[in-house]
C-alpha cells in the first residue's frame, strides 16, 4: 500500500509517499525558516499564506520523485492537529480535497503520532515503549503500547522544552531556528559556566510525603524558571571562573534543559520497568539529549534520522498507512484543531 503523507500544521510544508508504512519512495519538506527568521519565530499568517503557495507544488514533487501517479496512491493521510489553524485547514482541505476528487481512501492523523511513528521508519522497534516528545511546541512523557495507544505521564506545566530554547536563543540573539543554535554553540562551550536551578514541582506534606492529588506531577517538566535564569537571572548563577561568552551561555542552559527531561524520564523508567525510550519531534535532533541517553545504562534508546525529527509528511504516511490497513477512514467532515487530543492521561482530569 503506498500513501501520501500531507504535513503543515507549522512552518514545513512536506508531503511524501511511503509503502507499506515503512519504505519512504519520497520525502519532500519546503521550509519557511527565512520567511520567519526576521522575526525570530513563527509568524501564523505567513505561514498559511507559504503553505497555500506550496501544497500543490510540494505534493506534486513528491509524486514525481516517487515515479508515481496520483493514479497509483492507495490513499492519503493528512495532518489535522495540533498546530496552527491556518496551516493545518491549508493542508487538510487540500488532502481531503485530493482524496475526494480521486475516490481514495482518507485518514486525517495527528502529528505526534507522527513524531513518535518516525523512529519506525528507520527501526524495528516493539511495543510497549516509553515515548519521549519533544519539540517547541510539546513536552511529553508517555506509555506506547501501540502506534495509536498513547498514555500520557507527564508533560510541560508551562512552557515547552523547543519554547524555551527558542526564547533563550531569541533575547541573546544567538540565531534562528534556537534550538539549532544553541546546541552548535553549546558544543564549543562549558556547561559549567552556570549552574541553573532544577524545577520542583513536586509537592510534599509536612510529613514528607507526596501530598494527595499531585502524584501525577511526578513525570511532568517545567522551563518557566529555567528561561527566567538564563534571562533574567544569570547573575545570580553564573559561575565567575568562566568567560561569559555565548558558547558557555548555550552550553550551560542546555545542560540543565536536557537533565530536566532526563530526570522525569529516568522516574517512567523507574516506575514502569519499561528500559526502551523512543524519542520525537524537533528537540530530539539535539545532540546533546541524544548523548546524555545514550550513555543511560539499562536502556534502549532509538532516535529517528535528523531528518525525520522536524515536520515531514513521511511520518505522517507511516502512520495513516497503520491506520488505513486497519480499514479506519475519517469523514469528510473532519476539522482541524490546534490542540493535542486523542491521548489518554494517567492520574488526571
Amino acid at each position: 500500500m503506498k500513501v501520501l503523507g500531507i504535513e503543515s500544521s507549522c512552518d514545513e510544508t512536506a508531503a511524501a509517499v511511503v509503502e507499506d508504512g515503512r519504505v519512504i519512495i519520497s520525502n519532500v519538506v519546503a521550509t519557511q525558516i527565512p520567511f520567519h527568521e526576521t522575526y525570530n519565530g513563527v509568524v501564523p499568517e505567513i505561514a498559511s499564506r507559504k503553505h497555500t503557495e506550496w501544497i500543490l507544488p510540494v505534493v506534486k514533487q513528491a509524486l514525481s520523485e516517487a515515479k508515481l501517479t496520483i493514479d497509483e496512491i492507495d490513499g492519503i493521510a493528512v495532518t489535522n492537529r495540533p498546530g496552527l489553524m491556518g496551516s493545518l485547514l491549508v493542508g487538510l482541505t487540500f488532502g481531503k480535497t485530493l482524496a475526494w476528487a480521486t475516490k481514495k481512501p482518507f485518514i486525517a492523523v495527528n502529528h505526534m503520532l507522527g513524531h513518535l511513528y518516525a523512529a519506525h521508519l528507520a527501526n524495528d522497534i516493539s511495543y510497549p515503549y516509553l515515548g519521549l516528545l519533544v519539540s517547541g511546541g510539546h513536552s511529553i512523557i508517555c506509555k506506547v503500547s501501540d502506534f495509536d495507544d498513547i498514555e500520557v505521564l507527564g508533560t510541560t506545566i508551562d512552557d515547552a522544552v523547543g519554547e524555551a530554547f527558542d526564547k533563550v536563543a531569541k533575547f541573546y540573539g544567538f540565531g534562528y531556528p534556537g534550538g539549532v543554535a544553541i546546541d552548535k554553540l553549546a558544543k564549543l562551550g562549558d556547561p559549567r559556566a552556570a549552574r541553573f536551578p532544577m524545577p520542583f514541582i513536586d509537592k510534599q506534606n509536612r510529613a514528607g510525603n507526596v501530598a494527595e492529588g499531585v502524584a501525577a506531577h511526578r513525570y511532568d517538566v517545567s522551563y518557566s524558571g529555567l528561561k527566567t535564569a538564563a534571562i533574567n537571572q544569570i547573575d545570580q548563577f553564573w559561575n565567575a571562573d568562566f568567560e561569559r561568552t555565548p558558547e558557555n551561555i548555550s552550553a550551560a542552559f542546555q545542560e540543565a534543559a536536557v537533565k530536566i527531561l532526563l530526570s522525569r524520564l529516568l522516574r517512567a523508567v523507574e516506575d514502569t520497568g519499561l528500559t526502551t525510550v523512543v524519542a520525537g519531534g524537533g528537540v530530539a535532533a539535539n545532540s546533546r539529549l541524544r548523548a546524555l541517553l545514550a550513555a543511560e545504562t539499562g536502556l534502549t534508546c532509538v532516535f529517528p534520522p535528523l531528518k525525520l525529527c522536524t515536520d515531514n509528511g513521511a511520518m505522517i504516511a507511516g502512520v495513516g498507512y497503520r491506520f488505513l490497513a486497519r480499514g479506519d477512514r475519517s469523514p469528510w467532515s473532519v476539522n482541524a484543531s490546534a490542540r493535542v487530543q486523542g491521548f489518554k492521561k494517567s492520574g488526571r482530569a
